[in-house]
Formats: structure tokens, sequence, C-alpha cells
């Protein structure tokens, strides 16, 4: 499982992963970019920050909270 930093931001190729990178990046929450962003209209996926017009990240905060609601080993 991927360690994740203390505080800070995530991206979301971070986040759900990214095969195609170099290294590639393994996800921490294995699910789709749509599933994703539906999940976050929704409510069961963390809100975003705007960091700027095009940057859009979540903080790992957020993502560590999530992931110890549903039941995740990453505390």
């Amino acid at each position: 499982m991927n360690i994740l930093p203390e505080t800070g931001f995530l991206r979301l190729p971070q986040i759900i992963g990214d095969p195609k990178a170099e290294p590639p990046l393994p996800p921490i929450i294995p699910v789709k970019k749509s599933c994703w962003w539906a999940g976050v209209a929704s409510g069961r996926f963390p809100k975003p920050v705007k960091l700027g017009p095009r940057i859009t990240a979540w903080r790992v905060e957020d993502i560590r909270e999530w992931l110890a609601k549903a039941g995740g080993v990453e505390k």
C-alpha cells in the first residue's frame, strides 16, 4: 500500500493511480476517473480543493479520514 505523507495535497492520479506514468503510480483508491468524480459529486469521496484555475487536489488528511472510515489500513 502507498505511504501517504503526513500533510499536503494529492492530485487525482496519485489517488486513483496512473499506469501510464513513469514510473507507474499505484492506486490508493482503485476506481476509474468517472467513478471518482461521481463519488465526489454525491459526497461519497472527499471534496477537492482548487489550488489554481487548472489545479484540483485533495488534502492528505481528508483521504486518510476517508480510508479509515472505509476500512482502509492507511492512517
